[in-house]
């Protein structure tokens, strides 16, 4: 069992990988409208806009409170339900599409990911943040017979991820898709700040949380909607905005 008294000293928000996000949206080029997949309090726009000064910013969020801040920050807002409703945005109308700490918490995740590349342009970023199912720590909980904690059973998140997984994903959903700029880790459980800063760095892997900026390499073809018909997939996903 990994020890409570360590875990205890572990700085949660550190899951959220900021410092990631604000790395890669700083090397992102030619961003003049930026789009962020539940929003929340607009740390993570925040980020753009010192990167991107001039750049119009976007906030899908659903939470009231949250969206009424956005709002008053020069945020538009979209109060959507982005696994039954479409994005209306035109296509190729987005230079950066941030998708932090939200694909684990959804289910359509071939429509989500239909509605990322139908509106990014090609040569725009997708910044994704999500937890690693394969951390050391969740490694050592399923070598013990337990569950990851990135995915417990109630819990708000529905899906786990590990780099390959991912990866392999967008791959299958939009062959040639996405090329691959970056990978970082955030947060090494169950070990304090200082040692985890430098572990997530020498082993993004391991970390906790998994952070990927990828390129969109061509134009999108609608295929990620497809898929699911075409690997003639058991579950009833979602393929259209109907």
């Amino acid at each position: 069992m990994i020890p409570c008294a360590s875990a205890a000293m572990v700085d949660r928000r550190l899951n959220f990988g900021r410092e990631v996000i604000a790395a890669f949206a700083a090397a992102s080029d030619h961003v003049r409208h930026a789009l962020d997949l539940g929003a929340g309090a607009g740390d993570d726009l925040d980020s753009v806009r010192r990167a991107h000064p001039a750049a119009a910013l976007t906030g899908v969020e659903v939470h009231p409170a949250c969206a009424r801040d956005l709002r008053a920050r020069g945020i538009a807002v979209l109060a959507l339900d982005l696994e039954r409703e479409a994005l209306p945005l035109p296509d190729a109308s987005m230079d950066l599409i941030i998708a932090n700490q939200f694909l684990e918490h959804v289910k359509e995740l071939f429509w989500i990911m239909h509605e990322v590349s139908r509106t990014l342009r090609p040569g725009g970023h997708l910044l994704i943040g999500v937890p690693n199912l394969a951390s050391l720590h969740n490694r050592l909980l399923l070598a013990l017979g337990r569950q990851p904690t990135s995915i417990r059973v109630a819990s708000a998140h529905v899906r786990g991820f590990t780099a390959r997984g991912l990866l392999a994903f967008l791959e299958d959903g939009f062959p040639g898709g996405y090329v691959l700029c970056a990978r970082r880790g955030a947060n090494f459980y169950p070990f304090p700040p200082v040692i985890a800063r430098p572990m997530a760095r020498m082993c993004p892997g391991l970390a906790w949380g998994l952070f990927l900026h990828l390129r969109k390499a061509r134009p999108y073809d609608g295929s990620f909607v497809r898929f699911p018909v075409d690997a003639a997939l058991e579950t009833n996903y979602r393929t259209s905005a109907s």
